[in-house]
């Protein structure tokens, strides 16, 4: 299983997360088993300038969470 977490691009590849919104276990049958996300703040994140990674970018779109998206 993995976090989905808030980075600065200038912390350490270990460093502590800004926070966390979620987890992805690649072991579940459908999207919502696999991902579980706290939309609310990605969009909060998106809508201050956050970049997420290609793959995080992937559950968005996946999960229907667009930045401009009305929180």
């Amino acid at each position: 299983a993995y976090r989905i977490c808030v980075f600065d691009a200038r912390t350490r590849r270990d460093g502590a997360p800004i926070e966390e919104l979620g987890s992805y276990n690649p072991q579940g049958k459908s999207i919502d088993d696999k991902v579980v996300l706290n939309k609310e703040r990605a969009l909060h994140w998106l809508s201050v300038g956050a970049q997420p990674t290609d793959t995080v970018a992937s559950f968005f779109r996946k999960l229907g969470v667009r930045k401009g998206q009305p929180l």
